[in-house]
């Protein structure tokens, strides 16, 4: 950004899932670089317990398929298609999924086709990249760097971020001037996907950007 474009200051920093991971780093290692940071469906710490699981499994999926080829394949190893199912199964919420798939073979049906989208659009080594690139994740040790006005957005209904855990409410006490928000889980929310829902958190959005106006 700096030597490329000359961008040496940005109003705002934010990102949703991945890119919300990234927020929180970008807030620790360049704490002067922005007015404020919005992360959105993430958490400020290391991927673990259910989180780290389901990446395992899309993980050990392909990389212990033999169509797979160590990367090195013509076609898309039929573990790609697990790794659609998981997907599948984690991105959403299960009041959205029952709504849509409300029999056994809806079920099958939805499901065939939301893998069918994945196999279709997406890449095995891409995917596995993907979920293997958060291995060494961890701002919770400097979270206490971040000096700008943080606003974490996560949804009730986030089944890769829940917030049963109490993760975000405890660790975001250490962040100067952070605040966190848990939107309600409803029939406008997507479960994780409800990071791309602006309706749901523009007026956060505007809110942060009065407050940190300079």
């Amino acid at each position: 950004l700096t030597d490329g474009l000359a961008v040496n200051h940005a109003r705002l920093v934010m990102g949703t899932s991945m890119g919300g991971m990234h927020t929180w780093l970008w807030g620790e290692l360049h704490p002067d670089f922005m007015d404020a940071l919005m992360p959105l469906a993430s958490l400020p710490t290391q991927i673990s317990g259910r989180n780290r699981g389901w990446r395992r499994i899309v993980i050990d999926a392909i990389r212990n398929d033999p169509a797979w080829n160590g990367g090195e394949y013509k076609t898309q190893p039929p573990s790609l298609r697990t790794a659609g199912e998981l997907l599948w199964f984690m991105s959403s919420n299960p009041v959205l999924r029952q709504k849509e798939a409300p029999t056994l073979a809806k079920t099958d049906e939805v499901l065939d086709k939301f893998v069918e989208q994945i196999v279709k659009a997406d890449d095995a080594n891409d995917v596995l990249y993907a979920v293997e690139a958060s291995h060494d994740y961890d701002p919770a040790p400097n979270l206490e760097k971040i000096r700008v006005p943080l606003l974490a957005i996560n949804s009730a209904d986030d089944l890769i971020n829940p917030p049963e855990l109490g993760i975000l409410e405890r660790e975001i006490k250490r962040v100067p001037h952070g605040r966190a928000i848990l939107i309600p889980m409803s029939d406008k929310t997507r479960g994780h996907g409800s990071h791309t829902i602006a309706t749901l958190w523009k007026d956060e959005l505007v809110n942060l950007l009065k407050e940190t106006k300079r």
